[in-house]
């Protein structure tokens, strides 16, 4: 899950039942959300944790084949800061709550070794699964809000229905402080197997080469409470589907754009359009990861300023909030972001991010400047809430749809949290090998950690 500056990233725990091999269906995995606008109003902090997420995410640092699909409900945390799954690991399986995270590839949880940084937090103990491995490799991970550290193991992994053997993980046994928070226990990255730090093979892309999906896709809708006054700081988060799409949750056709040729690493198309309030701020094309551990939009220093100088009486902030601008909460701001040719709209209420004042509020797209291989936007929850995404994995490219009706029914208030469920007859696959030298981290690996534990961060 983690880009900009403490873009929060999208938490999932998620119920997933097992699919009938018989006749799949979608697992569905339910997302919480947590802390509401009204909660963070002049918390100058929080927002400082989201845009160091951001930038310490993507800044760099030194079987048998069945096909079926499955959905794992998620938990919207802290009204919009981040969004976490379920998932069960080990033999007997043991469920944990982890941040989904399509900005990195690496899945990691705090172990039950761990002495720093794991305070209250769930913890995976080796001793109480007969299919554990320990690979004897250590591995370490950092990001621009913290770091963990521990050794890479094996073990069987479920979610949605679904459940890849020899999995290759991550146990961590020291945790920056504020990483991790009850009930989250780690994250699992869905990025390409290309930028894992671990140099093992994602969980989601095993099941997607070996043909246990339905389709070759995973799918993520994210719900909205960030401008909720009586928001509680768990809410339902929406839901995150592999191996298919849910047609109950968008409407029309899904718009795909191709990753570049050659570049399958992060989730990287063309943004080619920028307009605030019809005005233009984007000429050209340039590179966009779509990272749903991230909470804010990051983007070239020049082109936030350009944006918000079409916001009268808009300023950068200062302090903790340098990076990002301020402007008066009784203007309603509106931003569309164009993918190839297609045009999306952000939200008014979630181009506002948080109150600065009681007149002024702080605009939820951070000024990011990014440097080597890293993309030079980073477009994250802000964005994500206003459609439904699709990852595609052959040929590699993100869809994007409109919500439906009944997708935007469940941004209403007294949703029941999802619990997590664990199938007792999953689709199996084996772990794929690893990808290249084990245990040495890459930058956006190491942030996409951070971010998650701080889903309240701008970005991951």
């Amino acid at each position: 899950m983690i880009w900009t500056a403490s873009l929060v990233p999208l938490l999932a725990l998620g119920a997933s039942a097992a699919p009938s091999p018989a006749s799949p269906k979608p697992v569905t995995i339910p997302l919480t959300r947590r802390q509401g606008l009204v909660r963070r109003e002049h918390d100058t902090s929080w927002a400082k944790n989201q845009a160091d997420s951001l930038k310490g995410k993507w800044q760099p640092a030194s079987s048998e084949s069945k096909r079926a699909s499955g959905i794992n409900n998620l938990v919207n945390k802290g009204t919009d800061s981040s969004y976490y799954g379920s998932i069960a690991v080990g033999t007997p399986p043991v469920a944990f709550n982890v941040i989904l995270d399509t900005g990195s590839s690496d899945l990691w949880l705090a172990s039950s070794t761990c002495y720093t940084g794991c305070r209250n937090v769930p913890t995976f103990n080796a001793a109480s699964s007969s299919t554990f491995k320990n690979l004897t490799t250590a591995f370490a991970i950092r990001y621009g809000s913290g770091q963990a550290a521990g050794e890479l193991v094996s073990d069987s992994v479920q979610m949605a229905g679904f459940q890849v053997t020899g999995q290759t993980f991550a146990l961590a046994d020291q945790v920056s402080a504020n990483l991790l928070s009850s009930p989250i226990s780690g994250l699992m990255g869905l990025g390409w197997s290309t930028i894992a730090s671990s140099g093992a093979t994602p969980f989601w892309e095993t099941l997607a080469r070996g043909s246990q999906w339905s389709e070759p896709v995973m799918s993520f809708f994210l719900t909205r409470f960030i401008n909720v006054r009586n928001a509680d700081a768990q809410e339902p988060g929406g839901e995150f589907m592999m191996g298919g799409t849910n047609t109950q949750l968008y409407t029309g056709d899904i718009d795909y754009v191709n990753i570049p040729s050659g570049q399958e690493s992060y989730w990287l198309i063309p943004l080619t359009g920028l307009t605030v309030n019809g005005a233009s701020v984007l000429s050209g094309s340039v590179n966009a990861a779509i990272d749903t551990g991230t909470t804010l939009v990051g983007g070239p220093t020049d082109s936030i300023a350009a944006l918000f100088a079409q916001i009268p009486n808009s300023q950068p902030g200062t302090g903790d909030l340098e990076g990002y601008y301020i402007y008066p909460c009784s203007t309603s701001v509106t931003v569309t972001m164009t993918f190839s040719s297609k045009t999306w709209t952000i939200d008014p209420a979630d181009f506002l991010l948080m109150r600065a004042s009681n007149t002024m509020c702080v605009g939820a797209f951070f000024a990011l400047n990014l440097s080597g291989s890293a993309p030079q936007w980073i477009v994250g929850d802000t964005f994500l809430k206003n459609v439904y995404s699709v990852y595609r994995y052959n040929p590699p490219s993100i869809g994007f749809a409109n919500l439906s009706s009944n997708a935007l029914a469940q941004n209403a208030l007294g949703g029941a949290l999802p619990s997590a469920t664990i199938g007792s007859s999953p689709v199996t696959a084996s772990a794929g090998a690893s990808n290249g030298a084990i245990g040495m981290p890459n930058a956006k690996g190491v942030a996409a950690m951070m971010g998650a534990g701080v889903l309240g961060a701008m970005l991951f």
